[in-house]
């Protein structure tokens, strides 16, 4: 009774490694020395029997090898986030690699964040120009005098003297306006200034 219950694991523990065998020959589907970089692995993959095989293959080929060879020599790492390729030693980035590849992505995203500012900024300038222009064109016409030449009505002469201006339009009500528009961009971009300790 001892023999045969012996000889049933022994027989159970056989069958188990078979089994297993087809799984290890998968895991190390490219041979006894492996491949190194991502092109010898993709070679290797190429020759496998099945499409399905050869699919996870490749994709095994690009989880183990980020760079890709170059013509020239060496490899290159292309980083998709910054859309952009950078020169690496080896088949994959050394860690002083990794940490550069890695700060050149922090100084992407703060260019894009001051990109993103400067478009809202401009938008905003585009939007009180128009804005400006619009209300000049609204005011009361321009009535011509004895010399044939176009000049502002009265009450905006008054208006003009009483604001310090010396008849320049734009520059009195198309200033104070921008100023405005700036103040209230940086606000809501960069919150209140009142938090901001005075200086004496």
């Amino acid at each position: 009774m001892l023999a045969s219950r012996t000889l049933a694991l022994l027989m159970a523990a056989i069958a188990g490694c078979m089994a297993m065998q087809p799984w290890r020959a998968q895991a190390q589907w490219w041979g006894s020395r492996g491949p190194v970089d991502f092109e010898e692995c993709a070679d290797i993959a190429e020759k496998a029997a099945t499409k399905e095989v050869r699919t996870a293959a490749l994709s095994e080929c690009n989880a183990k090898f980020a760079g890709r060879r170059k013509l020239g020599g060496g490899y290159t790492y292309f980083d998709f986030m910054q859309n952009r390729k950078f020169d690496i030693a080896g088949p994959n980035p050394t860690p002083e690699e990794q940490k550069h590849i890695d700060e050149q992505y922090t100084a992407y995203l703060d260019n894009q964040r001051r990109s993103n500012i400067a478009a809202a900024f401009a938008a905003k300038q585009q939007q009180l120009l128009r804005a400006s222009l619009k209300t000049e064109g609204e005011r009361a016409p321009l009535v011509t005098g004895s010399t044939g030449k176009p000049q502002a009505a009265a009450s905006d002469g008054k208006r003009i003297k009483a604001a310090g201006c010396t008849g320049n339009t734009l520059s009195c009500e198309w200033w104070p306006k921008l100023s405005e528009g700036i103040k209230d961009l940086k606000k809501a971009l960069f919150g209140s200034s009142s938090n901001k300790p005075k200086r004496s």
